[in-house]
């Protein structure tokens, strides 16, 4: 069992949340939630013993293992993939470490052979002589095959290293498994393995994830930071938001009703106080309305930006022809005989195990990269905006956030408008007069996004912006996309996202193009397509990617 008592964290001033008792018990998914800087990574670190609170304690049974995704992706570059998953378990990796010293000594003594019956022992009741190939099985499902066991953690790519450090916290089944952001670049393919491995995790789970959809398939419970408190309540993340939305909304409507009645006995009061016949029951209303008197609305942490998409005009009937489109990225095919004929009305989410391809396929249509091969043509009334994976260039800049966005407004805007603008996304007051530099992953994302509102395009082609976003942002823009008229591209793990976007769907696999106007959902049920898929990604003519 893990439990909180009276857990405080706070920075100064700033409480974070205070007096937290809560009981986390084993079978159940808590998923834990809050706007960003709320303190769930904090929290999370907290019951790791990583950090610790500012008073209270956390109370867990000193036999229980504790087991933690970890963040550092150069932490464990001086070793092998497989020697990483199983440090894992510490305690099961070092007694494997002093058996093998023991073994590998050439002057084996008496004392070593009782030292290692005694090692041996050990090893087998942490389940040791399958921890290889545990390890190399949960590798598997992530993605990360048997020829990169024995490979170093620092010839990874960071994607990779990813997969590697969610096997690592997953590895030996631990009594209590944290979990911050674990589908952060992951596929779709390997998030859906994700979510099954953890629907079967019969230990205590807490989990910090922006993908709502995983939320609502693997969580049982969640934790809510909000107003300095963590409340539990009982279900997924979609029955918790339509459960607060409704609890928020009795709340407000009763606080209406009581401010209608007071000023409805604050006018009967001014009417009648000064008539004799009325003067007994103009007191009795003025004593009703002091216990009448309105409670605030506590103040939420939480902080919904609007995002909102404007075309100037609407498209034409030529919107994109995209002929045979080939690239070479460092010697490797990423494109090859890439064909599309984009729609009016079309929503196109473009997925594949390959983000480099999407990527590679959005920076040509941009203009920001030159095909090898083919070509393509924008309609004579298309307007283009585009959001780029990586962004960072857009910021390294000397201009405060008015003089960053009013670069990218058609018209002669004012400081005012562009503050107005910022505020919309969540920058008011100073913070709107802050260095472009400073800005963190989600500021910039935000930003990027007040920049697309700003062109009045009729295309919108997005590469992965949920990335760094809060759940309240991603919400936001989710419904700026789907009440957006015209034409969007866009990749994204987010299965919520790309469900209830996308119209169209285009997967680009090793093997060919798939394309289906359909929903995401459609496109995963249809046994058409999964035949395919399975020929297209294992076929003998997929590329090598």
């Amino acid at each position: 069992m893990l439990a909180t008592s009276n857990l405080t964290l706070s920075y100064g001033s700033r409480v974070l949340f205070k007096d937290v008792n809560l009981k986390f018990l084993p079978g159940n998914c808590y998923g834990l939630i809050g706007a960003n800087g709320a303190g769930k990574s904090t929290f999370l670190k907290i019951v790791a013993g990583d950090i610790e609170a500012t008073s209270g304690e956390v109370i867990t049974d000193p036999q229980e293992r504790i087991a933690i995704l970890q963040q550092d992706q150069f932490a464990f570059d001086a070793y092998t993939v497989l020697e990483t998953v199983i440090l894992g378990h510490k305690k099961l990796y070092d007694i494997r470490q002093e058996r093998d010293m023991l073994y590998a000594k050439p002057d084996f003594s008496d004392a070593d052979g009782v030292r290692a019956a005694d090692l041996e022992a050990e090893f087998a009741d942490l389940n040791g002589y399958d921890a290889e190939a545990e390890a190399a099985t949960l590798l598997k499902g992530l993605g990360i095959g048997e020829e990169m066991l024995d490979r170093q953690m620092k010839e990874l790519e960071g994607a990779q290293k990813v997969r590697v450090l969610l096997a690592q916290a997953m590895f030996g089944n631990p009594d209590v498994l944290l979990l911050d952001e674990p589908t952060n670049q992951l596929d779709l393919k390997t998030i859906r393995w994700l979510e099954d491995f953890l629907m079967r995790f019969s230990n205590t789970l807490i989990v910090v994830s922006h993908d709502r959809h995983f939320l609502n398939n693997v969580c049982t419970h969640i934790a809510d930071i909000d107003f300095s408190q963590i409340r539990l309540y009982v279900g997924n993340y979609e029955f918790w938001y339509e459960a607060s939305q409704l609890a928020m909304q009795q709340q407000k409507n009763e606080s209406k009703k009581r401010e209608d009645k007071i000023k409805e006995l604050e006018a009967f009061v001014r009417r009648f106080s000064a008539n004799v016949a009325k003067a007994r029951q103009a007191t009795s209303r003025k004593k009703l309305i002091d216990k009448l008197t309105v409670d605030e609305l506590p103040t939420s942490s939480r902080r919904f930006p609007y995002v909102g998409f404007e075309p100037e005009r609407p498209c034409g009937k030529v919107i994109l022809r995209v002929e045979n489109l080939g690239k070479t990225v460092d010697g490797a095919p990423v494109l090859s005989g890439f064909t599309l004929h984009v729609n009016q009305g079309d929503k196109i989410a473009f997925i594949g195990e390959h983000d480099l391809v999407k990527t590679t396929l959005f920076d040509i249509l941009a203009g920001e990269l030159a095909p090898d091969d083919g070509h393509y043509e924008w309609g004579t009334t298309i307007t283009m905006s585009y959001f780029p994976k990586e962004n960072s260039a857009y910021f390294d800049v000397d201009l405060n956030l008015v003089d960053w966005l009013r670069q990218y407004s058609p018209t002669e805007d004012g400081e005012t408008f562009m503050r107005g603008f910022l505020g919309r996304m969540l920058f008011s007051g100073e913070e709107a007069l802050k260095s472009a530099r400073v800005l963190s992953g989600g500021e910039k994302v935000r930003c990027m996004l007040a920049r697309m509102m700003l062109s009045g395009a009729n295309v919108l082609m997005l590469d992965e912006p949920t990335n760094h976003l809060d759940l309240e942002a991603i919400t936001a823009l989710n419904k700026g996309l789907i009440k957006f008229p015209e034409v969007v591209l866009f990749a994204s793990h987010d299965y919520e996202f790309v469900n209830t976007i996308a119209n169209r769907i285009v997967e680009i696999t090793p093997g060919g193009v798939i394309d289906r106007m359909m929903t995401f959902e459609e496109y995963l049920d249809d046994a058409s397509v999964n035949q395919m898929r399975r020929d297209y990604y294992h076929g003998e003519h997929a590329l090598m990617l």
